[in-house]
């Protein structure tokens, strides 16, 4: 009974007075508990447990607000032992210290209570005086160790923050003086930085530690500050560089690496050290054929060739003054077929990893940099020794309702949005993002394959127009279209406020928005038709609807050529022995990504079983030229296996226009094509016998299988 009295006693003082600190005492006697109580009630509020079990929920209850535990050895339901474990297990241990109260006071007891974080142990029968002075000490301990932890975390974030803000201006100012856009720095160093954590998972070769790979990417914005000594007239000439001017461009290399050099301080920084190489050496290729000293090879530090990579992607895919960008896509092909220079294999093996990471990443951290801001302003102010505009102090505005925006959307459950005309960026809510698959941020929208994949452009196009014959005074339009969400079909209500200034529609802002459910059933709809269309590995047509829609439009266009084209992979059987089924159902899939990026969109293409796959269009003009593309496009490498094709083509001008008419002698030609070797691909000709194709495209592969590498 004395129990349950002490409780309203200490709820009926807590109330009349604040106390900062709680102790829990945990015991399976009241008694104790109540002894124990009177000692430190004046001090502390106090709170108790019988239990081992009443202990763990009011530590997950109250959490750090506990200041300290007291904890009897011998408890039921669960004893000391497991509480602390339990501490341990959720790191309350850390924050909140333990004193062990007991009679017990053997020494095995004693030594596993300390093991597992107990700070001290004080034995029964209780002394006043001892307790208190025990639970002060304690207390006191762990305060000065939790602000001493704090003083450590600060300065360290301080420090990284300075340095860091430091490193983005200097490279900022470079970048101002070269017309770049000002994220390219940000762009190498991530780049850079996930280049270098894939090679660290491949190989242990360059000691690539995460402090090491860390060093490397903030050092990666020194790349170019060489440049700073350059002439505007050549750094920003809008067309092709003479060769004396080139010459001169090229010097900013060592230029910089002298700069580095020549500091009369920390120069022997580790920073400084891997600027001097980053900057020296960023521009040498592997084979020897870059500049200034004409390194190759191994003798290029691996920092400087991660950037090198970086420096071309972001080059490639950024608007210059003399270039338009390149797309994801197209700069990835470039780099990869040695178009930019020849770069480290292990290195471009990483790169093609990523790639389907790099840009997601590049958005995420474009936007997720809190001092983003504070450097442009701090930037602009030491080239232009100008106050703030007033187009600036716009944007601060208009930063801070996009601030409210986001706060508010991230507390509901439902797909919301926001376009904003300058600059062109889509971004979703936390949740909206999720329910999508998209990024939470997206540029240049209308560029982007994940959200082009996702709404038809046909209901796109619809979309716009709506919105453009939208204005001030009639803002909301509302839209119902098929979202096709990881594949499936839904149809979705969009819900859109377009945004005016003040001066009418010549201000138009952009769009904020939501996306609702339908409740219509296309969803179910949608996946039973994929079970009957879709082969399941790889997302294309399978055999049996190829058929159906080859047939078709044979009979729907009889007076149109057409041509079937069918393909299977040299070796594949080969590969799937020597790296397992699992990576030869990477390599399909891969190939399928191949092909719909490299043809039109009205082709049928479909997998038509095993390593073989159809491809299925009109014929017209450039035909062979189209025939020669995807033929291309399907021979390079993947995760280090070079991959190559045969392929057989037919048209329905040379045969009977049905589709097992065309299939087989597609497949009699690209019999004739392996005949020839891998990598060949051969036209159906009325010469060729037209049985069917005997065992040998298998037997070839084996004959040949012991030169696959």
């Amino acid at each position: 009974m004395r129990c349950g009295q002490r409780i309203n006693e200490n709820k009926e003082k807590m109330s009349n007075r604040k106390k900062s600190n709680k102790i829990l005492i945990v015991d399976d006697s009241a008694i104790n508990r109540a002894i124990l109580a009177d000692m430190l009630e004046e001090r502390y509020e106090i709170l108790e447990a019988e239990n081992g079990v009443e202990a763990v929920e009011l530590l997950h209850n109250y959490g750090t607000k506990i200041s300290l535990v007291l904890l009897d050895v011998v408890m039921p339901k669960m004893d000391e032992f497991e509480v602390l474990a339990m501490m341990n297990r959720y790191h309350w241990i850390e924050e909140i210290p333990v004193i062990m109260i007991s009679a017990e006071n053997s020494h095995s007891v004693v030594e596993r209570a300390y093991e597992l974080g107990a700070a001290d142990y004080i034995s029964r029968p209780f002394d006043e005086v001892i307790v208190c002075r025990r639970v002060v000490n304690t207390m006191m301990l762990y305060s000065k160790q939790k602000r001493l932890i704090s003083m450590i975390a600060d300065q360290m974030y301080e420090s990284e923050k300075n340095s860091t803000l430091m490193i983005s201006i200097l490279s900022h100012i470079v970048e101002f003086r070269n017309g770049e856009s000002g994220l390219h720095v940000l762009h190498i160093g991530t780049v850079t930085e996930m280049l270098l954590k894939r090679l660290r998972e491949k190989t242990d070769k360059y000691n690539l530690s995460p402090e090491r790979i860390s060093l490397i990417s903030k050092a990666a914005a020194f790349h170019d500050i060489g440049k700073i000594s350059i002439s505007e007239e050549i750094l920003n000439k809008p067309g092709r560089l003479t060769e004396e001017e080139f010459e001169i461009m090229k010097t900013h290399s060592l230029i910089g690496a002298n700069m580095l050099e020549d500091l009369p301080l920390h120069k022997e920084e580790p920073l400084v050290e891997v600027a001097y190489e980053i900057c020296r050496w960023h521009h040498e290729r592997y084979d020897g054929r870059g500049y200034p000293d004409g390194l190759k090879g191994e003798e290029i530090p691996i920092s400087a060739q991660a950037v090198s990579i970086a420096d071309a992607y972001d080059a490639l895919t950024s608007e210059r003054v003399y270039k338009k960008a390149f797309s994801h896509e197209k700069a990835l092909q470039m780099i990869l077929n040695g178009e930019c220079g020849c770069f480290h294999p292990l290195l471009l093996e990483c790169l093609n990893d990523i790639s389907d990471r790099i840009q997601e990443e590049l958005t995420l951290r474009s936007f997720g940099q809190e001092s983003r801001k504070e450097i442009r302003t701090i930037t602009e102010q030491l080239l232009s020794q100008k106050e703030i505009t007033a187009s600036n102090r716009t944007l601060n505005l208009l930063e801070e309702e996009r601030i409210k925006f986001q706060f508010f959307s991230s507390l509901s459950s439902e797909i919301q949005f926001e376009y904003t005309n300058i600059p062109s960026m889509l971004t979703l809510s936390e949740w909206g993002a999720k329910q999508l698959n998209l990024p939470q941020v997206m540029l240049n929208p209308m560029e982007q394959e994940q959200l082009l994949r996702m709404i038809r452009k046909e209901d796109l196009s619809c979309l716009e127009q709506l919105l453009k014959a939208a204005d001030a005074e009639h803002p909301v339009v509302e839209f119902e279209c098929d979202l096709f969400i990881e594949g499936i079909r839904r149809r979705k209500r969009l819900i859109c406020r377009t945004m005016w200034g003040n001066a009418g529609k010549s201000t138009y802002e952009g769009v904020i928005g939501r996306v609702l459910d339908s409740g219509s059933n296309a969803e179910e709809l949608d996946r039973l038709q994929k079970l009957v269309m879709l082969d399941p590995l790889t997302g294309l047509y399978n055999q049996a609807y190829a058929r159906k829609r080859v047939e078709s439009c044979l009979q729907q266009y009889p007076e149109e050529e057409f041509t079937m084209m069918i393909f299977d992979l040299d070796y594949f059987k080969s590969v799937n022995r020597q790296r397992g089924h699992s990576f030869g159902n990477r390599l399909l899939k891969y190939m399928a990504e191949l092909l719909r990026s490299n043809v039109e969109e009205e082709t049928l293409i479909a997998r038509i079983g095993g390593d073989e796959f159809l491809v299925f269009q009109r014929c017209h003009s450039k035909q062979e030229d189209t025939v020669e593309k995807i033929f291309e496009s399907l021979t390079g490498e993947y995760d280090g296996v070079h991959i190559s094709v045969s392929m057989g083509i037919a048209e329905t001008s040379s045969v009977d226009r049905s589709y097992d008419a065309l299939y087989r002698c597609a497949d009699r030609a690209l019999y004739e094509a392996k005949c020839q070797g891998p990598g060949n691909s051969s036209n159906f000709k009325m010469s060729m016998q037209t049985d069917p194709v005997p065992t040998a495209i298998s037997e070839i592969e084996e004959t040949v299988k012991d030169n696959f590498v």
